[in-house]
């Protein structure tokens, strides 16, 4: 039986015709056009393998996956906001025959076919033979525990060829922001063209772009995370932009502010929803616009439990399992009808609405796109340096407690600015969200009764007069 998800994605590309698919920089992409393209695609790839993909938001890159699944290959997305290391281990692990890239120098040692993806665009183009019975993408996880897991998915594209079809209103028009190699945006690109909608792409965030794109396109759809929100809503043009296009806001990748869904809700209407996923599971709870109409209370929770899914509490911990788990981690045994721990402490009110109260780990959720860092890496990163005795990394609320910052408290051996624990930090992981925002000295680190660091000591005072201990 072929795959579900592949058929529909070829008939919509095959029958799109002139309609426009992507719009970057002025430059359209017509649905005709982008089929032509995955027939050049699939023209340069292997059968089978495992494909890499590395590269930024161009029409090209959602292409290149659709054209390695038709292939039968595994796809490996490799993320945008991954750490240098992190790269390499992950295609490493994945056992990546072809990576195809924009940048060839990032890649000087591996031992993966190295191809452009401009190398494949050139070539003539050849039709698909035949439709394999599955896809599998694999999701790189953010290195939370020190080296990234490989996150596999398979039924979960199949079930989106369920869920998404075209829209009675009419051809939406998507803003893409999120990287297509994360979950959210390459969600967000292939929904759209299952929807048989257009897609406006910005390779980058920028607040002040996002409101020019909603009203020059006429945007009908977009998702954005909290720390970008923020942005938007903040920017002077947000009071004289025309944002009445907009019938859906979708947020997520980490905690909304209250203050700011009620902000949000105001400025864009009761188009505005979030939600609570994982890479491992994407759709795990969800909250719409409706649900917070004159309630207030449910401005802090990230809704109930989605269809086909479920959740239980656990010594606090919230677990879950259903039909948008992973197929398991690559490598290891697959999940199957078990629970999955979210390293997420919540509660459940009386109508089974779900409140996050804060992390089992010492993950932090920070940057715009909302990526997980996990602190015992950046720690084991600053003890590279020389000067560095031991250092103790945690998360900090923002500024107006809104988003998380990476904050450090280093006992250096020697002279040491904070600058230069910085710029230690940046020239390792080449990502900024990694940096600690801040850095403090200290003669020594506090101990808990075992001999461990009690990050919680060092925490605390950030955290005065907050509710909960995730921002």
């Amino acid at each position: 039986m072929e795959s579900l998800f592949l058929t529909r994605v070829l008939d919509a590309l095959r029958s799109g015709g002139d309609q426009v698919l992507f719009v970057q920089d002025g430059v359209k992409t017509t649905y005709a056009q982008a089929f032509d393209l995955v027939r050049r695609l699939y023209a340069g790839l292997p059968e089978g393998g495992v494909v890499a993909i590395d590269a930024g938001n161009r029409p090209e890159t959602v292409l290149l996956q659709i054209a390695a699944q038709l292939r039968g290959s595994t796809v490996l997305l490799i993320a945008a906001s991954a750490s240098s290391p992190d790269r390499v281990a992950a295609v490493e692990a994945a056992g990546v025959t072809t990576l195809v890239t924009e940048r060839p120098s990032d890649w000087p040692a591996v031992a993966a076919r190295v191809i452009t993806l401009d190398e494949l665009t050139v070539r003539d183009g050849t039709d698909p033979a035949g439709l394999p019975e599955s896809v599998t993408v694999i999701f790189p996880t953010g290195g939370t525990t020190g080296t990234p897991k490989l996150i596999r998915h398979s039924g979960i594209y199949d079930g989106m060829a369920h869920i998404f079809a075209p829209d009675p209103a009419g051809p939406g028009r998507t803003l893409l922001i999120a990287p297509m190699t994360h979950m959210t945006g390459n969600a967000t690109v292939l929904g759209a063209i299952l929807r048989r909608e257009s897609v406006v792409l910005l390779r980058g965030f920028d607040a002040g772009t996002v409101l020019d794109a909603i009203a020059e396109h006429r945007i009908t759809a977009l998702s954005l995370t909290p720390a970008r929100l923020a942005e938007v809503l903040d920017h002077p043009a947000m009071t004289s932009t025309d944002v009445s296009c907009v019938r859906q806001l979708s947020l997520g990748a980490a905690p909304l502010p209250p203050r700011r869904l009620a902000q949000a809700l105001e400025v864009f209407g009761p188009v505005v929803g979030q939600g609570y996923g994982l890479t491992e599971a994407p759709m795990i709870a969800s909250i719409s616009a409706a649900e917070l109409d004159g309630r207030p209370e449910r401005l802090e929770s990230v809704g109930r439990i989605v269809p086909g899914m479920e959740a239980r509490i656990d010594d606090g911990e919230v677990l879950v399992r259903g039909l948008s788990m992973m197929v398991g981690y690559h490598g290891s045994a697959p999940i199957g009808d078990g629970w999955l721990r979210t390293g997420d402490l919540g509660r459940f009110d009386h109508e089974g609405y779900l409140y996050l109260l804060d992390r089992a780990n010492d993950v932090i959720i920070t940057g715009e796109h909302g990526t997980k860092v996990c602190s015992t890496v950046v720690e084991n990163a600053l003890a590279r340096h020389p000067l560095i005795r031991s250092a103790a990394v945690f998360g900090v609320p923002g500024e107006d407690g809104e988003g998380e910052r990476v904050h450090a408290v280093v006992v250096a051996s020697g002279a040491l600015s904070a600058e230069e624990v910085r710029a230690h930090a940046r020239e390792f992981f080449g990502r900024e969200h990694f940096v600690p925002s801040d850095v403090d000295f200290a003669e020594a680190l506090p101990l808990t009764a075992i001999g461990k660091v009690d990050k919680r000591a060092l925490r605390e005072p950030f955290w005065a007069g907050h509710d909960r201990r995730i921002a």
